[in-house]
């Protein structure tokens, strides 16, 4: 640590940033925020409220399958073999991957520590605009407010589009 005039350095730019402040008791720096955990917790809550399911995409691995069957049907059956090949490889292909839909809890608590931080760090701002501080009462608000929770879950969606490449289907 590193000390000037007898008194730590960090200590020393706290306590300038807060006599910098216009009224230090509006500028809570000890307004609680969710932990990891807790707002993985919220997230799979309204996942589950929004009955969202997550298939990881594999098109590539479909397309694999089309191709090797009209590679097969081609040694076979030549032209006739490519079209018949291809269209069994591709409903093989398709039907392999039918239904491989899991809940988004799974997808979410199954993310690396490093995916969590990320996306705790997107939905954060949602959650850090309302007054409420503790779990429960954050809890409360977003499962009774239908705007809260489109937020987060179009946050979430997104997310899981982008960074995890799943595809997302709501129950009804």
């Amino acid at each position: 640590m590193i000390f000037r005039d007898g008194q730590p350095v960090a200590l020393q730019v706290l306590l300038i940033s807060e006599s910098l402040w216009p009224n230090p008791t509006r500028y809570s720096l000890a307004k609680m925020l969710l932990t990891l955990q807790e707002m993985m917790e919220l997230l799979c809550l309204v996942a589950e409220a929004r009955k969202m399911t997550a298939a990881f995409e594999r098109s590539g691995y479909g397309a694999l399958m089309a191709g090797a069957g009209a590679f097969a049907g081609s040694i076979m059956g030549g032209l006739l073999g490519i079209a018949v090949g291809g269209a069994l490889g591709g409903a093989v292909g398709a039907s392999i991957f039918r239904g491989n839909y899991k809940p988004v809890r799974q997808i979410i608590m199954g993310l690396s520590y490093g995916m969590q931080q990320l996306l705790y760090h997107k939905v954060s701002p949602i959650i850090r605009r309302q007054d409420q501080t503790d779990m429960a009462s954050i809890t409360a608000l977003v499962m009774t407010d239908g705007n809260i929770q489109s937020q987060l879950v179009g946050v979430l969606a997104k997310f899981l589009t982008k960074e995890v490449g799943v595809k997302i289907r709501y129950g009804k």
